[in-house]
């Protein structure tokens, strides 16, 4: 069996894990010690952060290793990330996953299968849930000490 070398180049960060053809829109930023696996279909939105440490998956062999391989194919379902969302350190998607704009997933969140979120979702949590809203308001503007 051959070992990896090293991680295939990718034009995110040498430390990232690039599986299969994932679409990613122009502006995002992927940090190290991620896995992207497109390898059941990935599209990630325009001007997105993927902090480092988080993996977006694609793709299951639970089915396949609990069934003894009676049941013998990999599962895999796209995952589909808005645009300008925020995915925290050492957050979890799993596959069949939706992410509306806008978005922020919680540091260590777990988002499971088939999930689906809308625009502008605060989401935490293991199971991730959504938790509240993250539109910015001007009440939420920092008001200097002059004020």
């Amino acid at each position: 069996m051959s070992k990896l070398e090293k991680l295939p180049d990718n034009p995110y960060n040498h430390l990232c894990w690039l599986i299969g053809d994932p679409k990613i829109d122009e502006g995002c930023w992927i940090g190290a010690f991620t896995v992207i696996d497109g390898s059941g279909g990935l599209s990630i939105g325009k001007g997105c952060n993927i902090s480092s440490g988080a993996q977006i998956v694609t793709h299951s062999s639970a089915r396949r290793t609990v069934t003894e391989r009676a049941y013998p194919h990999v599962d895999r379902a796209p995952v589909v990330i808005g645009d300008y969302v925020f995915v925290g350190t050492n957050a979890v998607v799993l596959m069949g996953s939706q992410i509306g704009d806008h978005s922020i997933i919680a540091a260590g969140a777990v988002v499971s299968e088939h999930s689906v979120f809308p625009p502008y979702s605060l989401i935490a949590g293991v199971p991730a849930k959504r938790k509240g809203d993250v539109r910015w308001r001007k009440s939420d503007e920092i008001q200097s000490e002059e004020s």
